[in-house]
């Protein structure tokens, strides 16, 4: 489930999974896949430049047509994008089963169709600037550890966690990155030396 984080550009913003069987990730009115945001993150631990830039393929959905998430969560409105997510993988039946799935990969075609649908394409900027210990994603701008809670979410599995606790490769990829970093942008990270439930 998506929650709510600070910006320092927008005040609270949502951000996060919205079905466990993607790994696409919504970003307010933004949607991008899971594995280009940790490889970003990743690639920008590995670098010591004072500003890391990079950018991906995402994107952008106008509010009316995104839909009602707790509406198509209960089967009720499948209006908007979310809407036909939810036709195609509708919420599960039992709570114990409310778990992000590690190979919700596996659905990006068709999940790049209803994209193509209903939004726009666009590209997703991140950016590290040391200098005002500052990052940027998308036109958010977050300052170090409200960004680091968005990454950290993301290492969790979101609000349900993955399933079995059993992580995309690609997360792993990321943690084991900013484990080595030794940018002053990736130090003191230390909710990923423990795994959570």
């Amino acid at each position: 489930m998506p929650l709510e984080f600070d910006s320092l550009s927008h005040g609270r913003i949502v951000f996060g999974f919205f079905n466990i069987e993607t790994d696409l990730l919504l970003l307010n009115q933004y949607f991008f896949f899971a594995e280009n945001f940790c490889l970003a993150v990743a690639k920008g631990a590995e670098k010591m430049d004072e500003v890391y830039q990079t950018e991906w393929e995402g994107y952008r959905i106008e509010l009316k047509k995104i839909g009602n998430l707790m509406g198509a969560i209960q089967g009720m409105d499948f209006n908007g994008f979310i809407g036909a997510v939810y036709q195609q993988f509708p919420f599960p039946e039992r709570q114990e089963d409310f778990k992000q799935n590690p190979e919700g990969f596996r659905t990006r075609s068709l999940i790049h169709s209803l994209l193509q649908a209903y939004g726009e394409n666009v590209r997703i900027p991140l950016i590290f600037d040391q200098k005002s210990n500052h990052i940027t994603l998308s036109e958010f701008v977050f300052d170090k550890p409200s960004f680091w809670k968005l990454v950290e979410y993301v290492w969790l599995g979101g609000l349900p966690r993955w399933k079995d606790r059993h992580r995309p490769k690609y997360v792993r990829v990321m943690k084991e990155a900013i484990q080595r970093a030794y940018h002053p942008m990736f130090k003191g990270h230390l909710w990923m030396e423990k795994d959570p439930p």
